[in-house]
């Protein structure tokens, strides 16, 4: 991976077997620019030089979205979403898990919040990952024969600024934050990634794939997209 700088455009460039240049806006701002392994940079920096003007409107909208990103404090009564409801939070000192759901709220043992914010986090993330792979997993199963692909394996992680990846052989890896979307939206997440097993980059005959499986794609799409950065810790 290399960086480099546009016109005022501070952008990556990540090389693999991909046949186009694909420029995204990760879901931290930051600019990356997918390139064949044989685009030399100059070439590359035309390419975003052309596409300056959607890269800009594209991250415009990026702070308008961020704007009203969702800071939650590890205290009696915060709600943190899961599967695309929220929960309120409550201390307890009485529970062998640190983490729990039950009658409707989220229990998080007190002596967690008192080691620091890192460790209440990290007790709802190794949660998330835990019911994430136990609920992604069968989607990606169910969902698999019907787009026409077979899956290697299913992964659910800290992945960084995606919220999914998908290797050539079929191996799936999940951001444990999609966990907290409605069950409609993970479905889109899996679904896309699958579609991907027929067409790396995300061309037309990309999209037309993923419109035969799910036709209102489209309004999933908008949906993660406005509301991606509310599902943070």
């Amino acid at each position: 991976m290399k960086e480099a700088r546009g016109d005022r455009l501070t952008y990556e460039v990540a090389r693999s077997r991909r046949s186009t240049v694909d420029i995204i806006v990760e879901r931290d701002g930051s600019v990356l620019a997918r390139a064949p392994q044989w685009a030399d940079d100059r070439k590359i920096e035309e390419i975003v030089a052309s596409r300056k003007h959607h890269i800009f409107r594209n991250l415009a909208e990026w702070r308008d979205l961020n704007a009203t990103r969702v800071l939650r404090e590890f205290k009696n009564g915060e709600g943190f979403p899961y599967l695309g409801r929220s929960y309120r939070l409550l201390l307890v000192s009485d529970q062998e898990e640190a983490l729990n759901l039950r009658n409707g709220r989220f229990t998080l043992r007190r002596d967690f919040v008192e080691q620091g914010e890192e460790a209440a986090r990290a007790a709802f993330r190794d949660y998330y990952i835990g019911r994430g792979l136990s609920w992604i997993h069968p989607r990606v199963a169910s969902w698999a024969p019907k787009v026409g692909v077979k899956m290697a394996s299913v992964d659910v992680r800290e992945l960084g600024k995606r919220w999914a990846s998908c290797s050539p052989n079929g191996r799936l890896t999940f951001h444990w934050k999609c966990v907290m979307a409605p069950p409609t939206i993970i479905d889109y997440i899996v679904v896309h990634e699958l579609c991907h097993l027929h067409h790396r980059d995300h061309t037309d005959a990309f999209w037309n794939e993923l419109d035969k499986v799910i036709p209102d794609y489209r309004e999933r799409k908008e949906w993660l997209r406005k509301n991606g950065a509310g599902m943070d810790l």
